[in-house]
């Protein structure tokens, strides 16, 4: 097996928008969204908006589940440049568990709700988040805080030491 070429990996809980489809794809010149999301893989009508912004993006996508993104991604192509987004750390963690070559985790939006703290304008955690963000960071994963690719990278170790 060989090792997948992702470009960049994102915790986003809105999966893929305009932000993702079009700002983040054109600066990391990916070809490939790949949307891990357990829920996203067997939504159609969630595809179907996501796709959109994919096509006028002009790169491919596909909606795996968290179990198929770990099966499968070692097969992919040398020539795909694999965008990876998942909606949650603790799907970020169960992949980088699973095998997947996650060595960078950008967080770009987590919504706020009750009992979360706000790390910046667009990303609230919860106890949770945090452990699973320190898993990550223990296996060796760069976790930062970056909106847009024009932004400074925030670690997101040390917003929790």
């Amino acid at each position: 097996m060989s090792e997948p070429n992702i470009v960049l990996a994102r915790v986003d809980n809105r999966l893929v928008h305009g932000q993702v489809g079009i700002v983040w794809t054109a600066a990391s010149g990916t070809n490939l969204l790949l949307v891990a999301n357990d829920h996203a893989a067997k939504d159609e009508l969630q595809q179907s908006l996501m796709a959109a912004t994919a096509e006028s993006s002009g790169v491919g996508i596909r909606f795996w589940t968290l179990q198929k993104t770990m099966d499968t991604i070692h097969k992919a192509a040398p020539r795909q440049l694999i965008f990876l987004i998942v909606q949650t750390p603790n799907d970020a963690l169960l992949l980088v568990k699973g095998g997947v070559p996650i060595t960078s985790l950008n967080v770009g939006n987590m919504h706020y709700s009750d009992g979360k703290e706000q790390l910046s304008n667009k990303v609230f955690v919860d106890e949770k988040d945090k452990e699973d963000f320190r898993a990550l960071i223990s296996l060796g994963v760069e976790v930062y805080l970056q909106e847009l690719p024009n932004d400074k990278k925030v670690n997101v170790k040390e917003l929790l030491s």
